[in-house]
């Protein structure tokens, strides 16, 4: 997928809406998980990967051909470079809310299975100079999405 652009400063113009877009959209999912909410990131998910998607291509074309957005004026090119610095930012803040959301989601499943380890029945054993039976076999711990 391409941009259809007819010239330089029209390219250069949508990808800075893309940017801006993908930004915005990155930037909403980010807030969502701060909120301790990724449920309301779901929201997104669709847009802002047809939008990676899109980015990703057109990036790599201008990479290959500079040529596609030469002579484009230094404002343009400057509001560009803003967008792209402004989408890393948001992508940095996006990528620390998911890491503190997987850090808590995995301290509480560890929390979860202690417990369960912690209640588990004991085997016991009758007579003089018995011993403590071993525990129960560990077993696996379905999750509901919607909980």
């Amino acid at each position: 997928m391409a941009v259809s652009a007819e010239n330089a400063t029209e390219r250069v113009d949508q990808l800075i809406l893309l940017t801006e877009r993908l930004t915005h959209l990155v930037m909403l999912s980010a807030q969502a998980f701060e909120a301790r909410r990724p449920q309301d990131a779901a929201a997104y998910i669709d847009e802002t990967g047809r939008l990676a998607n899109h980015y990703r291509h057109e990036s790599a074309r201008i990479r290959g051909n500079p040529a596609l957005i030469a002579g484009v004026s230094l404002a343009r090119r400057t509001r560009l470079v803003r967008a792209t610095e402004a989408f890393d930012a948001v992508l940095a803040r996006q990528a620390r809310a998911v890491a503190a959301a997987k850090f808590i989601t995995e301290g509480l499943v560890l929390t979860i299975a202690e417990e369960i380890a912690a209640h588990r029945q004991k085997g016991a054993s009758y007579g003089p100079g018995a011993l403590p039976g071993a525990t129960a076999p560990a077993t696996a711990i379905t999750l509901n999405k919607r909980a």
